[in-house]
């Protein structure tokens, strides 16, 4: 089977990452406060815990007991090794995913759990728009120029794919205003998250098409005061490496107790004008 091509060029993100400043670490800074509130949640201690992230001087508070590791396509992390993994805020660059979650569930040891926290489908829909309509209107076509990223479904659904058990996927839509589209895209280098996707065009764009972007989004996008709204979904992802201590769910025709019981209400019986046996 032909592999299919990269979505990421790795090499231009992390010359991208390697260009970020502090101060523009607000999001990353979100998600561990949104990581800690989870675990607080979580009636257990981890004594072994390992977080996959491409910033690890934001998350080298979250505890003394800690491997911090890079995101990278092979995940330097020993098998059965840990009773917590966490992959903070990098998985939506990942070229494989799934290959990402199968490796951090392979890390943990029998009903260690998984935390993961990263961007989703509605992140930058304003910039989407403004950019894609700029570019037709004075080229006729489009260019890759802001990353896909995954619907909380099908996160959820690949959370299942590697093997976790009881499967949780959250989100939360967070609102940022900038003055303009340029102080916005100067916010994304500065927290390098950049175009680095290997399809890109890899070509200085024409200055028309930002000036004229930059219209398209004051006109659609404007918030009082002469600022304009960015939208950052941030997804989070809760399992468990699967072990016989957790619940399963019963087998179909195993329950002792009618439904009508209950619900304390009456048990009615189909209509016999209902064709047999269909509902």
């Amino acid at each position: 089977m032909q592999k299919p091509p990269p979505l990421t060029d790795r090499a231009a993100l992390l010359r991208f990452r390697a260009r970020a400043t502090d101060s523009a670490m607000f999001l990353q800074q979100e998600a561990l406060f949104e990581i800690k509130e989870r675990l607080e949640q979580v009636n257990r201690t981890f004594t072994s815990i390992a977080i996959v992230t491409p910033f690890p001087k934001i998350w080298e508070e979250f505890s003394k007991n800690t491997l911090i590791l890079p995101d990278d396509e092979v995940l330097a992390l020993e098998p059965a090794a840990h009773d917590l993994v966490i992959h903070a805020m990098a998985l939506h660059w990942a070229n494989d995913p799934v290959g990402q979650l199968i490796q951090c569930q392979r890390a943990l040891k029998p009903d260690g759990l998984f935390l993961g926290a990263c961007f989703g489908g509605e992140t930058l829909t304003e910039l989407r728009v403004a950019l894609a309509e700029a570019e037709v209107a004075l080229t006729g076509g489009l260019s890759p120029r802001v990353l896909p990223m995954g619907e909380i479904r099908d996160l959820g659904a690949l959370l299942q794919r590697a093997g976790f058990a009881l499967p949780v996927a959250d989100t939360d839509l967070r609102t940022v205003s900038y003055g303009d589209i340029f102080a916005l895209l100067q916010d994304l280098r500065e927290m390098g998250e950049g175009n680095a996707l290997a399809q890109r065009r890899k070509v200085f764009a024409p200055r028309d098409l930002f000036t004229k972007a930059a219209q398209i989004y004051a006109d659609n996008f404007a918030l009082d005061a002469g600022r304009v709204k960015a939208t950052f979904e941030m997804i989070y992802l809760t399992g468990w490496a699967p072990d016989e201590s957790q619940p399963k769910p019963l087998r179909p025709g195993s329950a002792t107790t009618r439904l009508a019981d209950a619900l304390n209400t009456d048990e009615m019986p189909l209509p016999d004008s209902a064709p047999k046996g269909r509902i």
